[in-house]
């Protein structure tokens, strides 16, 4: 049985059913797909830009390898959502795991973000990580009131510090929650 006849969790909004579940090899195509649905401007929080195969194929590598903790949302067979632990535990901040959530448009304000992000903050707990952090652009207020509502509060707000593809600067605001 794979993880996609076995979903961790599945969310019901109305008549709409998304099931978590773990990254898997085979969503290569999905998450890029999904990248290329995801306005821009959504992207910008992440280090990397997903929409391109080179980092979609070490983002699933590194899940796959047990380095970063990776789950999709999906619904109908389409991806709708993917949120991904990502720590460092040779640094001086292994204790610190970012957390990266992003839900396509059409899937934000059901419960979505909230599930992912909530399993995400057991397993940091199960793996001992005592702070978690996310970055986000200021202007995404539901992430931003969605990870408050979840004990997250403001640690910084980095100015100018993301360049789209156009040359325009972007802030990022910081958040954090101590799980200890």
């Amino acid at each position: 049985m794979t993880t996609q006849d076995n979903p961790l969790e599945t969310v019901c909004a109305g008549e709409r059913t998304i099931s978590l579940r773990e990254i898997t090899d085979g969503d290569r195509k999905s998450l890029l797909d999904f990248a290329n649905r995801v306005p821009a401007h959504d992207l910008l929080f992440l280090n990397r830009d997903i929409r391109n195969s080179k980092v979609v194929d070490a983002w699933v590598d590194q899940s796959l390898g047990n380095q970063i903790y990776s789950l999709v949302a999906e619904e109908g067979g389409q991806i709708v959502g993917c949120v991904a632990l990502v720590g460092d535990e040779l640094g001086w901040s292994a204790h610190v795991t970012n957390l990266r959530l992003l839900v396509a448009p059409e899937s934000r304000g059901v419960g979505v973000g909230r599930a992912m992000t909530q399993r995400c903050l057991s397993h940091a707990r199960e793996q001992g990580v005592l702070k978690v952090s996310a970055r986000m652009s200021p202007d995404q207020g539901g992430a931003l009131h969605l990870f408050e509502e979840l004990g997250f509060r403001p640690e910084a707000l980095l100015r100018n510090e993301v360049k789209d593809l156009d040359g325009n600067f972007h802030d990022i605001a910081v958040m954090a929650l101590g799980l200890n």
